[in-house]
């Protein structure tokens, strides 16, 4: 048994490379080998959102607060809200954040593959994001 004390695990403001907007990372859990899981808790300010990325194993996000989108590539994005999850298949090409006047907080759960969580690739463009919601 490993406990982990919260003030332990700072709060950690979320790279520009992979995100647009204040975005901000509390870790839950990177599991030793061989446990695969990966955990964060992500607080997106109003029009934040990731870039677009996949994961080799997939990816599991579930709403804490607020509402939210999220795309796949070359569809409009779905509104989110507290009490959703979503799962994202592995290498699946999507984003995920904030709607634009709403803050959301998700807790993202994924797995590692040869120590690997996540591939990013581009920023999602304004016009992905404004994107009529389906």
């Amino acid at each position: 048994m490993d406990i982990t004390r919260s003030a332990s695990r700072p709060t950690r403001k979320a790279s520009s490379d992979w995100f647009t907007g204040d975005v901000w990372q509390d870790p839950i859990i990177e599991a030793p080998e061989p446990a695969r899981l990966r955990a964060l808790k992500v607080h997106f300010a109003p029009g934040a959102r990731t870039a677009w990325h996949t994961h080799p194993l997939g990816q599991t996000i579930y709403i804490t607060s607020g509402t939210g989108l999220v795309g796949l590539r070359g569809q409009a994005p779905q509104v989110i809200r507290a009490g959703d999850t979503v799962f994202f298949a592995p290498n699946e090409e999507h984003w995920h954040g904030a709607a634009p006047e709403t803050a959301m907080e998700h807790i993202a759960m994924q797995e590692a593959e040869d120590g690997r969580v996540a591939d990013w690739l581009e920023q999602v463009s304004d016009a992905d994001y404004t994107r009529t919601p389906e």
